[in-house]
């Protein structure tokens, strides 16, 4: 069977990328006046990032298609996350602290961001500022929080909405449940996430990968 790989997982971990860049990089505007603050339940989302040191969970995503594949998410501030899919699905997605590299084993395909420019980097820079570009959706649940993170005058760039649930037990009184990507043509990709087991012991050498390409066709 055949994961087409880069064109549906694409949603997901690329085409939102300058709106995540933005909210990690982006300026602060000149003025006399001090930048607002994080306050309320953004800054309960800014405290759980920061506190999430490690995460292991499995995930469950969900792409355009409706095409559902499973396996098991390892994650390492700063920078480092793993999706590691279930036996029998040749894919591979690795962010090591650089680089976010998409591999397909079946195809021998390798493609590759800076960590900062994927939508991922507000989940793994615990440095990320979500002040500017992120907001707080209603849920219509007071046990849950959603959090839309994009730039109003870049629709291009889509969005990324993260999910968290209030739960005591969690890095700063949240739970991370999943996220939801969107392109600019309404392409959604979900993640959601379960059995999660916060800041417990994973080694740096979980975010190694084998380049399944020919010798002479890497440029690593």
């Amino acid at each position: 069977m055949t994961f087409p790989a880069f064109r549906y997982l694409a949603p997901a971990f690329a085409v939102v990328a300058g709106t995540i860049g933005l909210v990690l990089s982006a300026p602060a505007p000149v003025s006399a006046q001090a930048a607002p603050a994080l306050t309320g339940d953004l800054l309960r989302v800014q405290r759980h990032l920061e506190a999430m040191n490690t995460l292991v969970a499995d995930f469950t995503q969900t792409d355009r298609n409706g095409q559902v594949q499973s396996g098991q998410l390892t994650m390492k501030q700063p920078g480092r996350i793993r999706f590691q899919y279930a036996p029998g699905i040749p894919l591979l997605i690795v962010a090591d602290g650089r680089s976010l590299t998409l591999i397909d084993y079946e195809v021998r395909q390798v493609q590759r961001w800076p960590v900062r420019n994927s939508p991922l980097a507000v989940l793994i820079d615990p440095g990320a500022n979500l002040i500017r570009y992120a907001r707080l959706r209603d849920t219509g649940d007071a046990s849950t929080l959603s959090v839309e993170v994009r730039d109003p005058n870049r629709p291009e760039y889509g969005m990324i909405t993260m999910v968290f649930r209030r739960d005591a037990g969690s890095p700063g009184g949240l739970e991370l449940y999943g996220w939801v990507a969107l392109d600019a043509q309404r392409n959604r990709t979900s993640i959601r996430l379960s059995g999660q087991r916060y800041n417990v012991a994973v080694a740096d050498n979980a975010f190694r990968w084998r380049d399944p390409r020919p010798q002479g066709a890497r440029n690593r």
